[in-house]
């Protein structure tokens, strides 16, 4: 996991992932394959988290710049 969406796209291109991440319930970033699911198990149930995943090959700024959009549009997310 990291802080940052540049750290998280560091992170898709040492691993050869193909997209980003930030999960807002746990406020992290990280890096993942296409359709993979981010979340944590309580109690033996795998509880998904929300996150916006984005393609790996955009800069991180383009990242910054719709992940503000998503939320001025959807505010109650």
């Amino acid at each position: 996991m990291t802080v940052s969406w540049i750290e998280a796209k560091e992170c898709a291109e040492r691993e050869g992932l193909s997209h980003v991440y930030h999960d807002c319930d746990n406020d992290t970033f990280g890096a993942c394959r296409e359709g993979e699911i981010q979340g944590s198990f309580k109690e033996g149930v795998f509880i998904e988290h929300r996150c916006i995943c984005m393609p790996s090959h955009l800069s991180a700024e383009e990242m910054e710049k719709k992940e503000r959009q998503f939320r001025t549009e959807n505010p109650d997310w």
